[in-house]
């Protein structure tokens, strides 16, 4: 199937607005690489270059479901934090990888700092309801209050608790507050929290939350 330069790149533009500079980004289908761009952390993939089973791009092929994980140096020399989406392209099943230097080891958090009005305070983890990107901001929620911090969503999620699950690409719920899931009028996943919040589950994280939540 023959599939121009200009509609792979349009992945990569729509990818440059959040994540950082120094990651690659590398589009995946059938068996094969199709399209690749070079970061700092680059993998020297080529285009026409097959698969790696255990690779991201094949866990994700394998599963239909995002997928991040550490990938030792075994299968390219170099070790990445990869993360993956199943996208379709022209009807057929594939993969965007996002490509990164591996996540550096760190604690999780027990407490954020929040700014509510003109005060800082300091909330435990475990009684954030859940965090939101919004206009550029991240904000987290806790007892219905909004605070706002300076790290953003993606890094938040690095160093979070496993009782913490991505739902969207703007929001980050805690499980511990969850009421129950729902569909609305589409037929799309929402996420309805102990205190009547409605948050909805984004397509692209649809497998991962039936996965971990089990259902």
């Amino acid at each position: 199937m023959e599939i121009s330069k200009d509609y792979l790149k349009q992945y990569s533009i729509l990818l440059e607005e959040w994540v950082p500079k120094e990651a690659s980004i590398a589009i995946a289908m059938g068996d094969q690489y199709i399209y690749y761009v070079a970061g700092k952390h680059d993998l020297r993939i080529k285009e026409g270059q097959k698969i790696k089973p255990g690779s991201i791009a094949d866990l994700v092929l394998k599963c239909g479901c995002r997928t991040e994980a550490v990938i030792e140096e075994t299968l390219f020399q170099l070790p990445y934090y990869g993360v993956g989406y199943p996208i379709n392209i022209n009807g057929e099943n594939a993969v965007v990888v996002v490509i990164l230097p591996p996540k550096p080891t760190a604690p999780p958090y027990r407490f954020l700092t929040g700014k509510l009005e003109e005060e800082w305070r300091p909330i435990p983890i475990e009684k954030i309801a859940y965090m939101e990107s919004l206009q550029k901001k991240t904000w987290f929620y806790a007892d219905k209050e909004p605070y706002k911090t300076n790290i953003p969503l993606k890094e938040l999620q690095q160093r979070l608790p496993e009782s913490f699950l991505r739902i969207h690409r703007s929001y980050i719920v805690n499980i511990s507050f969850i009421d129950r899931i729902i569909r609305d009028f589409s037929s799309n996943l929402l996420v309805l929290l102990q205190d009547g919040t409605e948050l909805p589950v984004s397509q692209s994280y649809n497998a991962e939350v039936r996965n971990v939540l089990g259902f």
